[in-house]
């Protein structure tokens, strides 16, 4: 081959990989292209999907998380051009619960390192519930920062004395949302420590293997950040917050890290919904956290952000409406990252 027909090959060649490039990146861009979702295709969602309450059932081994309207439903996105839209009781505040942990997660990273905090806690997913042991009786090594284990000592790993973690967390929160308004509920909060001896034998376990030190002021952040109210808007402003590598939806980037956005949303999406979790992704296919207060959060890489909200839950403390309303918006704008 003369240097003529070399040159000519890698021509080709070029030419060959930018179609393909150019070709993926326009795919990517339409099947993230989440503009044309207006209020009358989520009213249409929400519409469908709401009869799912009568199937499920309020979370009440938190005695105040068992008073909410079970028939209390909402519905929001923030879109890829950071555009918020919502349906249904869109101003009903709920507590988190679990969605708290992506948070706290975050913060504990931010602060310590990815490898330290992981040198504790597991990458892993589960077939457990979220209020399970687990390993800690053999291991001391919580499966996921996603159960309650691996979150309480996730928290626990923030630095600050008595409840500084836990203004970090609503802080961060507020940050994201541009909600300076948001707080917590005292009496959930107070109905959890009351009747957290679950969790707290999950804390006094990790403190006998030296996982966790110090006193129980950092169990009662826990319970804390699990008790911050907020309503789906704010849900959908927190997924596209770690969908666009923690960039805000109005565009400020002061806490951008591509990084540290790939470790949450795959933890999201490998525990985001507990034992689920393997089910989820196959029919969803998207990262996701939910609380069994009835909120569930889900971030579209690089696109869009989704919060739902509905206290119904099924057998594994997931909304059920919630579900079924990001399912169907999934299939019928093709979301799923597989």
């Amino acid at each position: 081959m003369n240097r003529e027909q070399a040159l000519h090959c890698i021509k080709n060649a070029l030419t060959t990989l930018l179609i393909v490039l150019t070709t993926s990146s326009v795919s990517f861009a339409q099947k993230n292209n989440t503009t044309d979702i207006n209020v009358t295709t989520l009213a249409s969602i929400l519409e469908k999907n709401k009869h799912y309450h009568k199937e499920g059932t309020v979370a009440d081994y938190i005695p105040e998380l068992g008073k909410v309207d079970p028939t209390a439903i909402s519905f929001a996105i923030v879109n890829s051009d950071g555009k918020l839209i919502s349906v249904g009781d869109r101003n009903h505040k709920f507590t988190m619960q679990s969605v708290s942990k992506i948070i706290a997660l975050m913060l504990a990273v931010m602060e310590n390192g990815e490898e330290t905090v992981f040198e504790k806690i597991g990458y892993y997913g589960t077939d457990r519930p979220f209020n399970h042991f687990a390993n800690l009786e053999t291991m001391g090594k919580p499966l996921n920062p996603m159960m309650n284990a691996g979150a309480i000592l996730t928290t626990s790993m923030i630095s600050g004395k008595e409840d500084e973690p836990f203004v970090k967390i609503l802080e961060m929160i507020r940050y994201i949302t541009n909600n300076p308004s948001i707080t917590y509920s005292q009496a959930v909060y107070q109905s959890e420590k009351e009747t957290g001896h679950r969790n707290r034998g999950m804390f006094y376990l990790m403190k006998n293997t030296g996982a966790i030190t110090g006193s129980e002021d950092q169990l009662d952040n826990y319970f804390r950040q699990c008790s911050i109210e907020l309503t789906a808007e704010d849900l959908a402003k927190i997924g596209y917050f770690f969908a666009n590598e923690c960039s805000r939806y109005d565009g400020d980037k002061k806490y951008k890290n591509n990084a540290l956005a790939k470790l949450i949303l795959s933890q999201m999406l490998v525990a985001g919904m507990y034992e689920f979790s393997g089910e989820y992704a196959r029919t969803v296919g998207l990262p996701s956290k939910s609380g069994v207060g009835g909120g569930i959060v889900v971030s579209v890489p690089h696109g869009m952000g989704i919060g739902v909200f509905s206290p119904a839950l099924d057998s594994h403390g997931n909304s059920l409406a919630g579900y079924h309303m990001i399912l169907d918006l999934a299939k019928k704008y093709d979301l799923s990252i597989f």
